[in-house]
């Protein structure tokens, strides 16, 4: 069977990636074609585009660069087309995923959707679309399969989340060795990931860094984004008692105390690590105005939403400033604080629906396409 993958984003290429793999145990003479990164790269296939060419952060970003986008649409139907797969799985990445599975329908390709767009959040008009052009769906948050079934009679399989998996069977580091190894000496780390696109990273590590010389018995380590160049953060490393590793995110959380995290995937991470963290987010002055206005939702970090409950401290906007973040940070490293997120870290580690999403999500697809059950 042919394949044709499309991710956005790093969390799409770490879950196409695992994706990938476990289709390949399915499926013996799986060829895959996709959109996305190195990992997915490395799990096999041919890529067609990397997502550091794709990701335009916020609504102004968006219209800023809408040339280049449509150009990216017309060049992936034109590419979809002379591959003729047997099957187009969309990972999240909704604003140009959607268009490309209208068309697919049209054409009468089979739609897979792995990894819901986050119409409960905003756009959830989006719906239509997806009851129109989504042959089926694989959700990996738990309240999502009530939203779709129970809100808009869409049927949809929850796989749990494929990050448990992820996390679990990645190689255990002994923290001693991996801070010689990285230039740090041996007292506790407090992770900072900053996120994964220029403009977002330029905007958190200001602030983040900022309270590091209050914070003399911990040492700050910048968790660096596989998708930029190190010399891209060198600028931030002026600073005393500040350090950096390339691609070692997984590595840094484990050994980590606590962690100061860009709103995102990487606040599940984090939690999934069980560091306590404090969550982080400050956007375009105009995309963040416009976003207050049609996104309906109480926290903005999955942790949170997930339990219904204030587990992690959220920093958004003007609240992310030193004085907040400072008080914040000294809160998680207090050791009544740290117990009672440990809990909750495992309460929502069971919500997720424990290991295996991949391969649940892989068996899905292959016997859907392939008509075996």
């Amino acid at each position: 069977m042919k394949y044709y993958l499309i991710a956005g984003e790093a969390s799409g290429d770490l879950h196409g990636a695992n994706l990938i793999k476990a289709l390949k145990k399915e499926d013996l003479k799986a060829e895959f074609r996709f959109w996305g990164g190195d990992l997915m790269k490395a799990a096999g296939g041919t890529e067609v585009k990397h997502y550091r060419d794709l990701a335009f952060m916020g609504f102004l970003e968006v219209a800023m660069n809408l040339g280049t986008i449509l150009k990216n649409i017309k060049f992936c139907k034109n590419d979809i087309e002379t591959f003729n797969p047997d099957v187009i799985i969309f990972i999240d990445y909704p604003g140009f995923n959607l268009r490309i599975a209208k068309w697919a329908r049209e054409k009468g390709y089979r739609t897979h959707y792995y990894i819901s767009p986050q119409i409960w959040a905003w756009k959830e008009g989006r719906i239509k679309e997806i009851k129109r052009d989504i042959d089926e769906m694989y959700v990996i948050l738990p309240f999502e399969k009530d939203f779709y079934e129970k809100k808009h009679n869409f049927p949809v399989h929850f796989v749990g989340h494929p990050l448990i998996d992820a996390i679990h069977n990645r190689k255990q580091v002994n923290p001693k060795v991996f801070k010689k190894d990285n230039g740090l000496d041996q007292r506790p780390v407090i992770a900072l990931l900053p996120g994964s696109r220029k403009q977002e990273i330029k905007k958190m590590l200001e602030i983040m860094i900022s309270v590091a010389k209050n914070f003399g018995g911990y040492q700050f380590v910048i968790a660096g984004a596989p998708s930029q160049e190190k010399s891209f953060y060198e600028t931030f490393l002026t600073t005393k008692n500040v350090h950096f590793v390339s691609n070692k995110t997984y590595d840094l959380l484990s050994i980590a105390h606590a962690a100061l995290v860009t709103s995102g995937t990487a606040t599940l991470e984090t939690a999934l690590f069980k560091v306590p963290q404090v969550v982080c987010y400050k956007g375009n002055r105009i995309s963040y105005e416009i976003a207050k206005r049609v996104i309906n939702l109480e926290y903005i970090s999955l942790v949170n939403l997930i339990l219904n409950k204030t587990v992690v401290t959220e920093l958004i906007q003007k609240d992310f400033n030193k004085k907040e973040l400072e008080v914040a940070l000294k809160n998680i490293l207090n050791p009544q604080k740290r117990n009672e997120m440990f809990l909750d870290y495992y309460n929502l580690e069971n919500a997720l629906g424990g290991r295996g999403a991949s391969e649940k999500t892989a068996q899905m697809i292959y016997h859907s396409i392939s008509g075996k059950h």
